[in-house]
């Protein structure tokens, strides 16, 4: 059995009878409240995963275009050769990029050319590098006002992506402010007066800033929607629909994600026009350099002791152990503590300012363990995440990929080991299915392979 189709019915006005939603972008926001989105999304909340449409399978919606194919784009295999500023030039390799990755090589020059775009590739091969240095590029830094208008589903991931934009614009005089819940609204106000050229925010509070008239889109150029599987389902869809309600109609439009299934990708025709799609087909999809483990711990009350144990025999630079529910994040960080191991926790009961600290102190080595919902797993750049721990299998099959590319970001080696109960079998059977990979026994060896 195969999960149906998004079915989708956007701005439609019931007394003018008139679509006005993600088709009709103006300049103006809506006038009043706009009719609810009715919409399908997968429930993935049950003990066993659903089916859902083969990604190999030719979508006949809109294009027709089969959803995996990737675009035939020619990439640009050089920085230097495409058409770039001296300045952002300077601010590229300053941040580190040496040679561009194969979605920059084919998505940045494609988006420089003002074509709508989807660009699918793993965690860590350098998407949010491909959206800010195409950006950065189309923006007129002597136009204090928002050219650009970057959402993210997280307050981290929107953060961390006003750093990596504001480090490689460094020689630009641009500006790029991150504007998220859980921030006095008054300070970005006053950074909103005094001239910004890019904002990067979560969808709720960048929808309040519009409907209080304090961000003007009427200048937006382009719009990103990052990790746009997540965007584009679930709480999120309503929020980027009012949101697009703001947009110009001309606005480039750009979409990112590690994985966007065919569901998410049905829902595009209503708002892009003719976006170029680079994708990468699902096989592709497992991070090569990933060593992925499974440990048949049988109970669900097993799993403390086995995680104890690997502990006792393997020695690694950084950790992320990742749970499902915040209750069990907090018991385990309190559970290890008591057994004397030396952990972090992260989840959304927390504050903005204590999330910021517990990252900060884990990226600067001050804490090596870090115990998290799925909060971290989506685009969260932790340099040398030599080991990923599933203490629990992802409740949503799309987010294993999430999880795991924690480990070997950037071509760089890591390995994931999944704790797997009796119940989870099916899981991880499905899982290898979906990403056509292998998932093997852990070996009792383990602490040589790290």
């Amino acid at each position: 059995m195969s999960l149906s189709r998004s079915k989708v019915t956007l701005g439609h006005n019931p007394e003018s009878g008139e679509d006005s939603g993600w088709t009709n972008r103006g300049g103006e926001g809506p006038q009043g409240q706009s009719e609810e989105v009715q919409t399908q999304i997968n429930d993935w909340s049950q003990s066993d995963y659903k089916d859902s449409h083969d990604p190999t399978t030719p979508n006949n919606g809109g294009t027709g275009a089969d959803p995996q194919v990737e675009d035939e784009v020619e990439g640009v295999d050089d920085f230097d050769d495409m058409g770039l500023c001296d300045q952002l030039l300077r601010g590229i390799y300053g941040f580190g990029f040496e040679k561009p990755s194969m979605i920059q090589q084919k998505a940045i020059p494609i988006a420089l050319k003002g074509s709508d775009m989807i660009a699918q590739a793993q965690s860590g091969t350098g998407k949010t590098g491909t959206f800010s240095i195409a950006i950065l590029q189309q923006l007129d830094p002597g136009l204090k006002r928002c050219q650009a208008l970057v959402l993210a589903p997280t307050r981290e991931l929107a953060s961390q992506s006003q750093r990596v934009m504001t480090a490689l614009g460094d020689y630009m005089g641009v500006v790029c402010q991150d504007m998220v819940g859980g921030n006095h609204v008054a300070n970005d106000v006053n950074r909103l007066r005094e001239g910004v050229h890019v904002v990067i925010g979560t969808p709720g509070r960048i929808l309040h800033l519009l409907r209080k008239g304090y961000l003007d889109l009427s200048a937006v150029r382009h719009f990103v929607l990052d990790e746009a599987d997540q965007m584009l389902s679930r709480g999120f869809l309503d929020q980027i629909k009012d949101t697009f309600q703001y947009l110009p109609r001309d606005a480039q439009i750009i979409l990112v994600s590690a994985t966007l299934p065919p569901e998410v990708l049905d829902i595009t025709h209503e708002f892009m026009r003719n976006p170029r799609r680079i994708l990468v087909k699902r096989e592709e999809l497992t991070l090569q350099g990933i060593q992925q483990f499974y440990v048949n711990v049988e109970r669900e009350d097993w799993k403390l002791d086995t995680l104890c144990d690997i502990y006792d025999t393997i020695t690694v630079e950084k950790t992320i152990i990742f749970c499902n529910m915040r209750g069990k994040v907090e018991w385990l960080e309190r559970e290890m503590n008591r057994r004397d191991f030396t952990v972090s926790a992260m989840h959304a009961g927390l504050s903005q300012k204590e999330r910021e600290l517990i990252l900060r102190s884990f990226r600067t080595g001050s804490s090596r363990v870090l115990i998290s919902t799925d909060l971290l797993s989506r685009g969260i750049d932790v340099q040398q995440v030599s080991l990923v721990i599933n203490f629990d299998l992802p409740m949503e099959r799309e987010s294993y990929i999430h999880r795991i590319g924690r480990g070997g970001r950037f071509g760089r080696k890591g390995t994931a080991i999944n704790f797997v109960t009796s119940d989870d079998f099916r899981k991880m059977e499905d899982l290898q299915k979906f990403y056509n990979t292998e998932i093997l026994e852990m070996p009792s060896n383990i602490a040589s392979l790290l």
